[in-house]
């Protein structure tokens, strides 16, 4: 009967437009990069190790500035400091074609590092804030359907730019896109101080210091999400010095097919997640991802290495937004904040130890030995997730027992 069904929360809202859009800009110069600057490092002379600690120092330069995010987010507002966070990007990125060392490379990295940390933490943050809980999965999945437009089109326009006009055009283009996205985020409404002053307050006077830049109920989907940013370290990292170690022409459709994969998935992992739970995401998008993870062992031609892609981004699609949904949903409004750095910190925490530990799996023996080993992670992602989904039925069960006695 008509109106037996209550009508659904408002999503595509401005803010939520204008959050995807901001987010959308910030990760497609990133991911031009992706592919592209570890070339830029082996030119330079830089071993298979030396460009796992590239990726590695972005990554934690990123996870050692999250935690203060959130206090300097109740003082400065989550605008302006997501302004800082993106203009910091935007000058990392421009200052890339002027070094000609490692060590260089290596500095601009951290900087760099700094500014994706409190921009991918604020994006996180007012998307969660401006999506209605009852369409958080669902919310959260289009949210980031940012991520996997840039990681079709990021790729693809870095390794043509790296390819038809080197890398300084490369680096330009990507300062300017980084300059979209500051014009996109000046637009996103930013928090009062009324509500700064509230959130302030709600910490300081019930949050333990050391809670303040860790949320304890987000440390199980965070680790599960390390274990899966172990595997697409590799994933991302090293896909072009593989192509060229397999033979493997067209790499980068590997990225274009990975990301419509990715963006397909999130029409109906997210509406799952809302109605039948997140074991019906996760379980099946972790096995996708082995999947994936074995196609690119075997891989020998670009049917294979597109069927790879395929698989690994439609679980991708489906994990990434689950346990961002399931962070926020195990925490209080003002915690928000908190909760998605510490999200952030531990996947990104995989991505750089992933790109450093199979970096030196790929020198000690090659590129489809790495990706073998990178599906080990995600045997690892099921077991403990098995595990932590057994102890809640038994401690549910306990509650039960004792309620009813």
């Amino acid at each position: 009967m008509k109106g037996t069904h209550p009508m659904k929360e408002k999503l595509w809202t401005k803010p939520f437009i204008l959050i995807i859009l901001s987010n959308l800009f910030l990760f497609l110069s990133l991911e031009m990069l992706l592919p592209t600057l570890p070339v830029f490092a082996a030119d330079q002379g830089g071993t298979d190790a030396q460009i796992g600690l590239i990726i590695g120092f972005f990554t934690f330069s990123a996870v050692l500035l999250r935690p203060f995010v959130g206090m300097g987010s109740d003082k400065f507002g989550k605008k302006m400091l997501l302004l800082a966070g993106v203009a910091i990007c935007l000058i990392g990125t421009a200052s890339y074609y002027a070094a000609v060392t490692i060590s260089m490379m290596l500095m601009l990295r951290i900087v760099h590092g700094v500014g994706f940390g409190i921009s991918t933490t604020l994006y996180g943050t007012v998307a969660s804030d401006v999506i209605p809980a009852s369409r958080r999965g669902e919310g959260m999945g289009f949210f980031g359907t940012g991520n996997a437009v840039a990681i079709s089109l990021g790729p693809f326009l870095g390794i043509w730019l790296m390819e038809e006009y080197g890398f300084t055009a490369l680096f330009i283009v990507g300062a300017c896109i980084l300059l979209l996205a500051l014009v996109f985020t000046a637009f996103v409404k930013g928090d009062s101080k009324a509500e700064r002053a509230e959130a302030k307050a709600a910490i300081s006077a019930h949050t333990p210091f050391m809670l303040r830049f860790i949320e304890p109920k987000a440390l199980m989907p965070s680790l599960l999400g390390t274990l899966v940013g172990l595997s697409l370290g590799g994933i991302i990292s090293f896909i072009t010095l593989f192509g060229k170690e397999a033979g493997v022409q067209n790499i980068g459709y590997f990225f274009l097919v990975l990301a419509i994969s990715e963006f397909l998935i999130r029409f109906v992992s997210g509406r799952i997640f809302d109605t039948k739970g997140r074991f019906w995401v996760l379980f099946p998008a972790a096995l996708f991802c082995i999947v994936g993870c074995l196609l690119l062992f075997m891989t020998k031609s670009t049917g294979m290495l597109l069927a790879a892609a395929a698989f690994y981004g439609a679980g991708f699609g489906a994990i990434f937004p689950a346990l961002q949904a399931w962070v926020i949903d195990r925490v209080e409004p003002q915690r928000r904040g908190v909760a998605t750095a510490t999200f952030y910190n531990f996947f990104d925490i995989g991505i750089g130890s992933g790109a450093m530990l199979l970096g030196l799996v790929a020198t000690w023996s090659n590129y489809a030995t790495m990706y073998l080993v990178s599906s080990v992670f995600l045997i690892i992602f099921l077991a403990v997730y098995f595990m932590y989904e057994r102890s809640l039925k038994r401690e549910r069960s306990s509650t039960a027992a004792i309620e009813r006695l």
